[in-house]
């Protein structure tokens, strides 16, 4: 294969990958079940169903096939697999409490945001962040966080590939607007949602840089909309949220 060749791919892997994202999404699932909505040979879908229970990667109850534990260790191994990783998760235990809302890590990866610490303080609400969940960047204050710190070019072709699709009536959903809101986010070092990915909840977000000065993931802390108001949400809870972020940096740039 020359150097400029494009990779080949494999359909097989990808068909097995396919099975396991549906089985994540239906909780289990029988192989008529899983064939009928991949639109694959029963035979076809039992073989890939078959390799994966050998390789460990699933369980059956009964004739329904479910995820196995083995990913729960892949999991982990992911997250621990970086040193600024494991030393997010104390600072986002750190300001769940110090706050009393509900407080993560995230970073970016391949253009979607991705949950990989979440602690809840007295007065959290749940958000959907769940660890290892996928989000849209634009709709929330630890997603335009991280974007504010991405070159132009990079934020434009996340937003080309995944658009910008409304999550509440208050989500940006038009590319200059985005623009400006990043610049603004740059400049001040914090991040606002007002309500845009969940109705009823905003946040604040702060980027992160590793010691080579560039982002790699952002805290951010969120809570009922009717306790965000006033000082509290435009000016002490960013403070908090800066002065973690601050300390974090500190902390990963001397390891």
């Amino acid at each position: 294969m020359t150097e400029n060749a494009t990779p080949r791919t494999l359909s097989t892997t990808r068909t097995s990958f396919e099975i396991i994202e549906l089985l994540k999404e239906r909780g289990g699932g029988r192989v008529t079940e899983l064939a009928s909505e991949l639109d694959l040979a029963a035979s076809t879908v039992h073989s890939h169903l078959t390799t994966l229970m050998e390789a460990g990667y699933l369980s059956k109850e009964g004739d329904v096939y479910h995820l196995s534990l083995s990913f729960l260790e892949l999991g982990e191994h992911v997250r621990t697999r970086k040193e600024p990783y494991v030393v997010a998760e104390s600072y986002t235990e750190q300001l769940a409490a110090e706050t009393d809302c509900r407080a993560v890590f995230a970073v970016e990866e391949h253009g979607r945001g991705v949950y990989m610490y979440t602690f809840s303080g007295e007065h959290a609400v749940w958000t959907y962040s769940t660890v290892g969940k996928r989000f849209p960047l634009h709709a929330t204050a630890a997603g335009k966080a991280i974007l504010s710190r991405l070159p132009e070019a990079r934020v434009d072709a996340i937003i080309d590939e995944f658009g910008l699709a409304a999550e509440t009536d208050n989500t940006i959903t038009d590319r200059a607007t985005l623009h400006e809101e990043l610049a603004t986010i740059d400049e001040r070092g914090y991040a606002y949602n007002h309500e845009e990915q969940l109705d009823g909840v905003k946040a604040v977000g702060v980027p992160v840089d590793g010691p080579d000065g560039r982002v790699i993931g952002a805290f951010s802390v969120a809570s009922p909309a009717n306790r965000m108001t006033g000082e509290w949400f435009e000016t002490e809870l960013p403070e908090i949220v800066l002065a973690t972020a601050n300390e974090f940096e500190l902390e990963i740039s001397l390891t």
